[in-house]
């Protein structure tokens, strides 16, 4: 239970991460204060629930393109966060691939790094 509660903070903190500096760097990412919340959390849901069945869908019918799942799934949860909720707008083409690409690799790293090095450091 400790260690699933741990994976839903790292993931809502990544998610919150990402999002915000995709914000920063990209002028027509837009991110609205009082929606934070609201678009990280559904964010996170979408992108948990998506990964899942994009990446069972493209080993299934394609397995070479399994890899690109998670870009795609964080794509996806980018729009459904963005359509519903009004914590996000994102204008143009070319800044929905690079918030997109931004997120993705943001989160991949938090994935890989905050488990490695600060939970690590945390339970010594």
């Amino acid at each position: 239970m400790k260690n699933l509660l741990i994976g839903i903070g790292v993931q809502l903190g990544s998610s919150a991460v990402a999002i915000m500096l995709a914000a920063l760097i990209l002028p027509r990412f837009s991110l609205h204060f009082g929606g934070l919340l609201t678009a990280v959390v559904v964010f996170t849901v979408a992108q948990s629930l998506l990964q899942r069945l994009v990446a069972k869908l493209a080993t299934k019918y394609t397995p070479t393109l399994a890899g690109l799942a998670s870009l795609v799934s964080t794509w996806l949860a980018l729009v459904i966060a963005s359509m519903f909720f009004g914590g996000i707008s994102i204008h143009g083409f070319f800044t929905w691939i690079i918030a997109a690409l931004v997120i993705w690799a943001i989160t991949g790293l938090c994935a890989v790094l905050v488990p490695k090095y600060v939970l690590k450091t945390a339970a010594k």
